[in-house]
């Protein structure tokens, strides 16, 4: 009986135990279920006033808040993508051709002036056949692309709507690591997402662009940002838009730590860029160069292990004319330190040829500064008709009238001379074949060409159809560096 007892003591205690872990620890719980991706939730104003940071204690970061999310969009990217059929049916019946899906796409965009200019990334527009804007409000509205820059990954849009809320640009260059900073944005179709974080590096090289003219020179956070931020603005505590999110880096694909942004210098530079010249205007020193470290000073035989070498001086560039040597040593320009080459890409992609920047320099190792005019890629301050053509291509005028009755054309530039051997050599092109399209665009006269170029400048390659003097209709493609 004894034995009875104890044993029922022992039961009821085991069951009044877990009957109050199980209130404690899952009564309350709530249960998520798995998300599907589609379920889951001129110039322009700048502000550069010098206000000191806050400590954390003593920022208050709602009145900023309310402010930038009325400045940050939703921007949706309708787009087609095909959808091949099953490839053993083409095989007994032949290729049907496929049909086409409708794609849609999400990101974030910033207003950035009262009457409708948005900045975004250029990968959140990419391929859209229609761009759906939607403010904080609920209001939407159809947005143009006003222009793209495939390098900054920048793109500006424009939707037909005044008196709208916006951010005035900071100065993305007296940003310091450690400063607190929003990033704000639509994270996975949540609208008008705030996270906070500080400034954890700046001038961040991730090599994730996959362009040889990419510009990297990232503000890296670690203020939350997951897919669908991107586009969306990264604030400081004064409320001034000093970057566009951008990317994160991660191993899931969603936010594991850090997030980059482009800084806003460099956006606002290109965005104005495409308002007055209808491309980006980038600006060149004209150096090779290698950065800096214990292991490239001792090869080099200096005593600074950071800023950047200058190899050799091109000829035409800015640095030669300026009286730069090769073996001097960039640490500043227009006293912004220069440690690595992300330093200097930053700080060149918010300037413009024509631009004069003072560069400081070690010499051997005397503290030295030059005054620097800068120059376009091919060592002018202003492009000419033809720059672009004669330098990728060579000498082009339009088809004579027998051309055009020889070929059953009317359209089409005949290159009369060759100056890319690179393509004579992979492809046989010479003088005497005819220029049909750059990019699936006809062209008719050298100008055409030229300006077609231009605007595909940041691309590693453009397409050219060409027809050649045996009548062969065919594709080649250029290298644009």
């Amino acid at each position: 009986m004894k034995n009875f007892f104890k044993i029922f003591i022992v039961s009821a205690l085991g069951g009044a135990l877990t009957l109050g872990a199980y209130i404690l620890f899952f009564e309350h719980q709530v249960i998520r279920g798995e998300l599907s991706s589609n379920e889951m939730p001129q110039t322009f104003p700048a502000s550069y006033e010098n206000a000191s940071v806050a400590a954390a204690e003593k920022t208050d970061f709602t009145e900023i808040a309310e402010k930038s999310i009325h400045a940050v969009v939703h921007v949706k990217n309708l787009s087609t993508a095909s959808s091949r059929t099953n490839p053993l049916f083409e095989f007994f019946y032949g290729q049907s051709g496929g049909s086409e899906r409708q794609v849609v796409g999400s990101g974030s965009g910033v207003i950035i002036s009262s009457d409708g200019y948005i900045i975004t990334n250029n990968h959140v527009i990419k391929g859209a056949r229609q761009l759906e804007v939607t403010l904080n409000n609920k209001e939407s509205y159809n947005a143009e692309v006003v222009g793209v820059d495939e390098s900054s990954d920048i793109a500006l849009l424009k939707i037909d709507k005044t008196n709208l809320s916006y951010l005035p640009f900071g100065d993305s260059d007296n940003l310091k690591v450690g400063e607190w900073v929003l990033a704000v944005g639509n994270p996975f179709n949540l609208t008008s997402t705030v996270t906070a974080g500080i400034v954890s590096a700046k001038a961040r090289d991730i090599n994730i662009m996959n362009n040889n003219k990419r510009i990297e020179s990232f503000i890296q956070t670690d203020a939350a940002v997951n897919p669908g931020n991107s586009g969306g603005a990264l604030v400081n505590t004064r409320g001034n838009l000093i970057g566009i999110n951008t990317a994160i880096s991660s191993q899931t694909g969603s936010y594991i730590g850090y997030s980059f942004a482009v800084p806003s210098n460099i956006a606002k530079k290109v965005i104005e860029d495409i308002l007055e010249y209808g491309n980006v205007q980038r600006a060149y020193l004209g150096i090779n160069y290698e950065e800096l470290n214990s292991e490239k000073a001792n090869e080099f035989g200096v005593a600074s292990t950071e800023g950047v070498l200058i190899t050799r001086i091109l000829d035409q560039g800015a640095a030669k004319e300026a009286g730069l040597m090769a073996n001097d040593i960039i640490v500043k320009m227009d006293n912004i330190k220069i440690a690595n080459f992300s330093d200097l890409q930053g700080f060149l992609g918010s300037k413009r040829p024509g631009d004069q920047v003072d560069v400081s320099i070690l010499r051997d190792e005397t503290p030295k500064t030059v005054r620097v005019k800068l120059k376009n890629q091919f060592g002018k301050y202003e492009f000419e008709n033809s720059d672009f053509s004669k330098y990728f291509i060579g000498e082009l005028a339009p088809i004579s009238k027998s051309d055009a009755s020889k070929y059953d054309i009317d359209y089409g530039v005949k290159i009369i001379s060759l100056k890319n051997e690179e393509i004579e050599r992979t492809y046989g092109v010479g003088a005497g074949d005819i220029i049909l399209a750059v990019e699936d665009q006809k062209v008719s006269n050298a100008q055409e060409v030229d300006q077609l170029l231009k605007n595909y400048q940041n691309k590693d390659y453009f397409e050219l159809q060409i027809l050649t003097k045996s009548g062969k209709i065919g594709y080649i493609r250029v290298r644009s560096n």
